[in-house]
């Protein structure tokens, strides 16, 4: 049974990658794996919405206009508003990337309506999550290290985020599952380690972090004409009387 997804409490979000364990490290590996998926949107507009996002580096994306947007002023702000109030005109935005903005989410499905109303058809958007099923979602209810922001998460499973895509109208495109750690301690994380590559190839639903890309879809409504058959009108058919002539 799935907890509500509307809390009516405030989560503490981490302001900055600096807030995380590993730091720049951490930051470095999402840079990595998003690299690929963000080479392949397109248009004029991305948002990068959150503290974590607008951080991130996009070099590879062909969107050359990227707006960082944060909850908070800070010297890479490019636009400050809240999540649930997005300043964007309807329509106007080719792509949004959310970098664990649901995880630190009390209404979460206000975010993605939000974000649907500024999305363009067929524009994607981009979203990293937590696991739960994961060793960071075990180390979540760890009785220590109450001050990492993991345990603030709120861990929403890779099924219930395409769920909510899906009510909207969206179709996932990709999926991306990777790192194996518990993400409190801070040490140096090395995808190279040959348990982990072992991990990625048979193990990958236990991964800590996950990558939705969805594209929004809508279907023109138009009006479809019935054809329309005209009824024959009952009318009796009149017997035709064979009159036999005699031979004179």
């Amino acid at each position: 049974m799935f907890r509500p997804a509307l809390l009516n409490k405030k989560i503490t979000a981490p302001v900055s990658w600096q807030a995380m364990p590993h730091s720049e490290g951490f930051k470095a590996v999402y840079e990595l794996e998003l690299a690929p998926i963000m080479q392949k949107c397109f248009g004029y507009h991305l948002v990068k919405l959150g503290e974590l996002s607008q951080a991130l580096s996009l070099d590879t994306c062909p969107i050359k206009h990227q707006v960082c947007h944060s909850y908070h002023s800070n010297p890479l702000a490019g636009v400050v508003a809240k999540p649930t109030e997005l300043p964007y005109k309807e329509k106007s935005v080719d792509a949004v990337l959310m970098a664990h903005v649901l995880d630190y989410a009390s209404d979460p499905h206000h975010i993605l309506r939000e974000v649907d109303h500024c999305l363009i058809p067929n524009g994607h958007l981009v979203i990293v999550g937590f696991n739960p099923y994961s060793l960071a979602g075990l180390a979540k209810y760890l009785p220590f290290k109450k001050q990492n922001p993991i345990h603030q998460a709120r861990f929403f499973s890779r099924s219930r985020v395409r769920d909510w895509l899906s009510l909207m109208g969206y179709q996932v495109t990709e999926e991306k599952r990777f790192l194996f750690s518990e993400l409190l301690f801070s040490r140096e994380l090395k995808k190279a380690l040959k348990w982990h590559q072992l991990a990625q190839k048979h193990l990958s639903f236990l991964a800590s972090v996950y990558i939705l890309v969805a594209k929004k879809q809508e279907f023109p409504l138009s009006l479809v004409k019935p054809v329309w058959k005209p009824v024959p009108k009952f009318a009796a058919v009149g017997a035709s009387l064979r009159v036999k002539q005699k031979n004179c």
